[in-house]
């Protein structure tokens, strides 16, 4: 058995055999799945052609081949803790794979998946076993003893296993296409171990050396709703090869990580820690979870799926967390690493799969901002869980509280699935019905997980914080405490004070901006953020006296600003509400000086004529100067009664405000305008979809939307003047109009032009001696493909019978050659214009195929069209 290829290597030669079989060799599906409800994640290599399958689509290619990047995270076999632990399980795996749909059946799967394991990675022939379909006589199916037929060619009969519907039966779902399967293993045992038990009967029974190394699968019938089985018209081939147990194989290992596919990684992994694998059981786990967790997060970031904190973007976060927790604690990084792995993964795979080197830097920033920011939260987090863990052990209790896991997850983002590991290392469990009930609690402090490097409080004084926003814009102060803060390399302070005027960010309104003066010096105030509901406020530069008396002062530009977006937050909630209906709820907003978002629940795209409809109803009541009606330390239930509209997973306590504006009336602790007059226009820029059942709205007000009517009714005069005339819409229309004129002047002079070309060519064929006529054309400048196919069908529309025609052509420095052979010499001379044309492609550097009377071959070298034109000629005998 050969046993020196390498991973690059063998991935290559599957493409490359299967490709000299005609098979067209496509690249990966994306492993982020976009437009499949019922799937995040590619989880196998026929997902991408389940619409061709389902006979939805067709085909680029009746014969069709390719390594597909797949991701498993949960199921039988793949749950994520398990990964690392053993020498078999990943995340991200390679499916190797060749697909028949509607051409070859049986016969040829089962010959060349003979031909490319023995004859091209000469595997002894004596360690191979076979599976195929027993029959269910309930449902009228037979073994399956067409392919045990064929199986019989290669194998003796004790290496031929009947195999159960369970492992030999592969269906696509309740309904749909199915069918038989036959599945190879292979033997790696040792010829001791051989003797004393023969491997079939090992096959299937979970033995880690007897193992299913590829499935051929025959789609021959389709599922009905009845459970009754019809004929498949077009039968399908699917079959899958485990690309890292098949390295292993042939490299001669026990382990998938012990081949060159994760080695590499391994090496560089070991290299950045310092520490050797193979020395330290819990260090080599580390290693193998880094190895196969950087493989699937920097895969899922080049397909688009950036970490997140729901659905795919989660799995992908807790991927990257997983692989950083086990790197931290075990293997002493504390720092960003994995991001330093790319080079190493993209020298691997950057051949097969591209899109690592054209991603590169995205994957990389990306990579390592999610490693620092959770890498800050891992050192505080791990470091207060140990308090935590040691306390209930002294305590003897073997289940942590729920509580302090959420204040871990909450104030430090812990996430509660590593505490729940770290727990279970220790021998501990966790409450998790508690920390549920805490979530519930504290929605809003759940989103502040961020860690940050912060240096002890320097506390100037004692006292609490006393809020003056909701009256006054200004007011004397002085600095209860402050600290230093360093976040993404960036060094600001953060500042209590006694007394502030200043908004802290909360409920979508974003914090004030401004200054604190002294007699001697004025300190800037870039922002306020809340943290445990006490104002934080946030400056470049620490006041050279901090001891003094200050004057706060809110940026009352920007303060007036917010306070007119957040009060048509309102208005728009009601108004939403009005025309689309009561079940209009709003699932989050974002209050900025400049502007304004809302996200609300609405099943369907918010059309033009209803945002329309929307501001109108806004717009009226901005102009009714409708007053404010501040109801602060309402008691809660009287508030309910009035009908104020709580926030969407907020508590409220006993005394609560409520503001007011006519029919609007909801919970609200931000700033708004004293009367609606003064938000004095309002303007939705945008409607857009957040997820299934959200909508998003943006709008702006006052100055920024008169300044947006500005600039469009320039837009417009600049039309004018480039029109000529008033009438903008009747010159626009006519200008259409002209346009659709002359493209249709120039389709009907193409197509004239085309019907010269065609007899040109017919009149300049030739009439060999057996009475077939040769068309043999070169076009000399660019022709795009789908022309010279619409030639060819339209010279055999001419020339019926006894007709072969070959063309070449280039496109965008592309050549091409299509080939269209009359039916009568495909049957008289046993002609076939896809396996003429496949051999030809040779000469342009390119590969092709198609059906018997007409294909096409692309290449990369268009100097080779003349020669591949002769060639095909030659071929064909004529």
């Amino acid at each position: 058995m050969q046993n020196m290829m390498t991973a690059k290597e063998i991935r290559n030669s599957f493409k490359s055999f299967f490709e000299s079989k005609g098979h067209l060799v496509v690249p990966s599906a994306p492993m982020v799945v976009k437009d499949d409800p019922t799937l995040m994640f590619t989880n196998a290599g026929m997902n991408q052609f389940k619409d061709v399958i389902l006979g939805n689509a067709e085909p680029k290619s009746r014969r069709v081949t390719d390594s597909q990047k797949c991701l498993r995270v949960s199921g039988k076999h793949n749950d994520l803790e398990e990964v690392g632990h053993d020498t078999y399980h990943h995340t991200m795996f390679e499916m190797l794979g060749n697909w028949s749909f509607g051409d070859y059946f049986k016969k040829e799967a089962i010959a060349w998946a003979w031909e490319y394991l023995v004859d091209v990675l000469k595997i002894d022939k004596t360690i191979l076993y076979a599976t195929v379909f027993e029959g269910a006589p309930d449902e009228g199916l037979e073994r399956d003893n067409e392919a045990a037929g064929y199986w019989e060619k290669y194998l003796p009969k004790d290496h031929i296993i009947n195999g159960n519907k369970h492992d030999n039966f592969w269906e696509m779902g309740d309904t749909g296409p199915c069918g038989p399967c036959s599945e190879i293993h292979i033997d790696l045992r040792s010829d001791e171990e051989k003797a004393k038990v023969p491997g079939a009967e090992l096959v299937n029974k979970d033995n880690p050396q007897v193992i299913e190394i590829w499935n051929l699968v025959f789609m021959q019938y389709n599922r009905k709703a009845d459970r009754s089985l019809e004929p498949l018209p077009a039968k399908v081939i699917d079959t899958g090869m485990g690309f890292e147990r098949l390295c292993m194989t042939l490299q001669g290992k026990k382990s998938n990580y012990d081949t060159d596919v994760f080695q590499p990684l391994i090496k560089a992994i070991s290299s950045l820690s310092g520490s050797e694998y193979g020395k330290d059981a819990k260090k080599d786990v580390a290693m193998r979870v880094i190895a196969d967790h950087v493989r699937a997060i920097a895969f899922s970031i080049a397909d688009g799926q950036l970490p997140g904190n729901a659905k795919a973007g989660y799995v992908i976060r807790r991927i990257l967390r997983r692989a950083v927790r086990y790197g931290y604690t075990f293997l002493g990084f504390q720092e960003a690493f994995m991001y330093k792995l790319l080079p190493t993964l993209i020298d691997e795979m950057g051949e097969a799969y591209p899109e690592l080197e054209g991603q590169k830097v995205l994957i990389s920033k990306v990579m390592k901002e999610e490693e620092e920011a959770f890498l800050r939260t891992l050192a505080t987090g791990i470091n207060l869980l140990d308090g935590v863990i040691s306390d209930t052990k002294k305590q003897g209790k073997t289940v942590i509280d729920g509580v302090q896991a959420f204040t871990l997850f909450d104030t430090f983002g812990f996430p509660l699935d590593l505490t729940e590991l770290i727990c279970h290392e220790q021998g501990l469990s966790v409450d998790t019905k508690a920390f549920d009930a805490e979530m519930q609690k504290q929605k809003e402090r759940a989103r502040n997980a961020a860690a940050i490097d912060a240096s002890d409080w320097v506390v100037l004084a004692q006292g609490e914080t006393q809020t003056h926003y909701l009256d006054e814009t200004e007011h004397p102060c002085r600095i209860l405490k402050y600290r230093r803060i360093e976040q993404k390399n960036k060094v600001y302070y953060e500042l209590v004070l006694d007394h502030t005027p200043f908004y802290a960010e909360m409920g979508g309104q974003v914090g004030d901006s401004g200054v604190l003066v002294s007699d001697s010096e004025e300190v800037k105030i870039f922002d306020v953020k809340r943290e445990n509901n006490l104002p934080i406020h946030l400056t470049a530069k620490m006041p050279e006296h901090p001891e003094a008396d200050f004057m706060a002062k809110v940026n009352l530009e920007r303060r007036r600003a917010s306070e007119a977006n957040h009060s048509a937050t309102h208005l728009i909630d009601q108004a939403l509400r009005e025309v689309l209906g009561t079940h209009v709820e709003q699932k989050g907003s974002l209050v900025t000086p400049e502007g304004l978002r809302f996200d609300f629940s609405h099943f369907q795209k918010v059309t033009h004529e209803e945002l329309r409809k929307v501001e109108r109803i806004v717009n009226a009541r901005i102009r009714q100067n409708i007053p404010i009606q501040d109801h602060r330390d309402m008691p809660l239930e009287e508030a309910k009664k009035l009908g104020a509209m709580a926030l969407f997973g907020e508590k409220y306590g006993d005394k609560v405000r409520v503001v007011q504006f006519d029919n609007s009336i909801e919970f609200c602790g931000g700033c708004h305008v004293k009367a609606t007059g003064q938000i004095g226009f309002v303007r939705i820029v945008s409607e857009s979809s957040v997820a299934a059942g959200v909508r998003r709205i943006e709008a702006i007000t006052g100055e920024a939307a008169e300044e947006s009517l500005y600039q469009m009714e320039e837009m417009l005069f600049t039309i004018r003047d480039i029109l000529g005339q008033k009438d903008i819409k009747a010159a626009i229309q006519k200008t259409i109009a002209e346009n659709a004129e002359l493209h249709k002047q120039m389709e009907e002079a193409q197509k004239e032009r085309l019907m010269k070309v065609r007899d040109e060519i017919i009149e300049a064929a030739e009439v060999n001696a057996d009475g077939v006529r040769v068309v043999k054309h070169v076009f000399i400048a660019d022709i795009p493909a789908n022309t010279v196919k619409d030639l060819a069908f339209q010279v055999a529309n001419v020339l019926p019978e006894k007709t072969f025609c070959v063309y070449g052509s280039k496109s965008d420095d592309k050549p091409l050659i299509t080939v269209m052979i009359s039916k009568d010499l495909v049957a008289e001379r046993n002609l076939h214009a896809g396996n003429l044309v496949r051999e030809a492609a040779k000469l342009i550097q390119g590969g092709g195929g198609g059906a018997p009377h007409f294909a096409t071959a692309g290449g990369k070298d268009t100097t080779g069209i003349d020669a591949a034109v002769d060639k095909v000629v030659e071929l064909a005998g004529l």
